[in-house]
C-alpha cells in the first residue's frame, strides 16, 4: 500500500511539472515568433502572425492544474510551509496529539473543498460554461483537474492521519513525515 501512495503523490508531482513544461513551452514558442515576426518586418517582409490565441488564459488553466496537481507531492517531501514556533515549544507528549489535531483540521478542510469544488464543477458542466478568452473552453475541465488534486492532498492527509493514530509516523516534521 505504502508503494502505492507514494507512486499516486509522485503521479500528481509528474503531472504539475508536465503542465509547468506545457506554460514554458507556449510561452517559449510565443516569444519565438514574435521574434521571428520582428525580424522579418525588418527585412520588408510580411509577418507570419505567429501568436498562440488566449496563451495567458490557457496558462492560468495549466498554473491552476499544475498547483492543485502538485500539493500532495509537495505535502508528502515536506514543501509546505509549516510554521512551528509554538510546537516546538510544546512538550514532547503535546506535539503528537497536536499534530494529529492538526491534520485532522487540514483533512476536514480540504474535504470541504473537495465538496463545493465538485459541485463547482458539476454545475459548469450542467450549465454549458466556458471561459470567456479567446479560446472557449469548458471550465468543468480545469475545475475537475483542481477536485482531482485536492483529492490527492486528502489522500496524503488521510495517511499522515493515519500514520499519526496508528504510531507509524511519530511527528510531522519540517522536511516531511518520517517513518
Amino acid at each position: 500500500m505504502r508503494r502505492f501512495l507514494d507512486t499516486i503523490y509522485r503521479f500528481g508531482g509528474f503531472v504539475s511539472a508536465f503542465q509547468l513544461t506545457l506554460i514554458m513551452i507556449m510561452v517559449v514558442l510565443q516569444v519565438l515568433g514574435r521574434l521571428l515576426d520582428t525580424v522579418l518586418l525588418a527585412l520588408g517582409m510580411n509577418s507570419l502572425g505567429l501568436q498562440i490565441p488566449g496563451l495567458a488564459e490557457l496558462a492560468g488553466f495549466l498554473l491552476l492544474g499544475a498547483t492543485f496537481t502538485g500539493l500532495a507531492y509537495t505535502f508528502v517531501g515536506g514543501g509546505h510551509i509549516r510554521v512551528d514556533i509554538v510546537h516546538r515549544a510544546l512538550p514532547g507528549k503535546v506535539q503528537r496529539p497536536l499534530d494529529i489535531l492538526v491534520t485532522l483540521i487540514a483533512l476536514a478542510i480540504t474535504v470541504y473543498g473537495i465538496w463545493f469544488s465538485v459541485l463547482l464543477a458539476y454545475e459548469s458542466y450542467d450549465f454549458g460554461d466556458v471561459s470567456i478568452g479567446m479560446v472557449p473552453v469548458p471550465l468543468w475541465i480545469p475545475q475537475t483537474v483542481m477536485v482531482a488534486g485536492l483529492g490527492l492532498l486528502a489522500i496524503a492527509l488521510l495517511d499522515l492521519f493515519i500514520g499519526l493514530i496508528t504510531g507509524r509516523v511519530t511527528q510531522i516534521k519540517d522536511e516531511g513525515p518520517q517513518e
